[in-house]
Order: structure tokens, then C-alpha cells, then sequence
């Protein structure tokens, strides 16, 4: 049970700091831009907010111990809401820029692609958690 505690904490974390990492990269005669999650959210899609909003309500619940010892079935659930939000916000944001054109190459960087798998680990592990706690020690 704590290990899958752990993974979903550490999941948590690492798409929190994968937010503020660059998402995506365009590329034009040579020069090249990129924007984070967090530039993403603040000039476009304001609906990304919610992403370091539920990965930090997800950390607050993994490590108040109140909270995960006496009421699993609410951290679990943090973990599986916020971690399937995120995904789909993620996505969501790059089906929305639509395909990178010959004349401007764009692309998502690894760090998008990370913080998506994290975000699907953080889902993962709070499901992972609860199964465990619901059986009993």
C-alpha cells in the first residue's frame, strides 16, 4: 500500500514539474520558440490552470496521513480524478493546435509526453491504492 502511495506522489510531482517544462518547440528558418505548459495556460487555454491545481491537491492529500489513513477512498479518488483530468487537458490542448504544417515545423517535446505519462501513473497508482487499502492488511 505505500508503495503505490509513493508512485502516485511521485507521479504527482513529476507532471507538476513537467508543467512548467517546455511542451512544445517550432521551428522557422532556423529559429527556434518553445512554450511550457505554464505559457500554454496563461496566453491560450485557461483551462490548464487545473493541471498543477489537481496535481497539488493530489500531493496534499497523499501526504496528509489524516487524510490517506482515515479516508483512503478520498485520496484515491483525488488521484484518479485528477490524474485522468490532466490527461485528457493534455491532450485536449494538442489535438486543439492541430498538425504541424510543412511551412512551420512544430512538434511536442519529450517533456509533454513525460508529463502525459505521469498524469496516467498518478491515475494509476491511486487506483492501485485504493484496491489495496480496500482489501485490508
Amino acid at each position: 500500500m505505500e508503495k503505490a502511495r509513493r508512485t502516485t506522489l511521485s507521479g504527482a510531482l513529476f507532471a507538476l514539474i513537467c508543467f512548467f517544462l517546455p511542451w512544445v518547440q517550432i521551428s522557422c528558418l532556423g529559429a527556434k520558440e518553445s512554450a511550457s505548459g505554464f505559457n500554454l495556460a496563461r496566453e491560450g487555454d485557461h483551462a490548464l490552470w487545473l493541471l498543477p491545481l489537481l496535481m497539488i491537491m493530489v500531493l496534499f492529500f497523499g501526504l496528509a496521513r489524516a487524510i490517506w489513513d482515515r479516508m483512503p477512498a478520498l485520496f484515491a479518488l483525488s488521484g484518479m480524478s485528477g490524474g485522468l483530468i490532466s490527461v485528457w487537458l493534455m491532450y485536449s490542448e494538442r489535438h486543439n493546435a492541430g498538425p504541424s504544417s510543412r511551412l512551420i515545423p512544430t512538434f511536442w517535446t519529450p517533456w509533454y509526453w513525460l508529463g502525459l505519462v505521469a498524469s496516467l501513473v498518478v491515475a494509476g497508482g491511486a487506483l492501485w491504492f485504493y484496491i489495496r487499502r480496500s482489501r485490508g492488511p
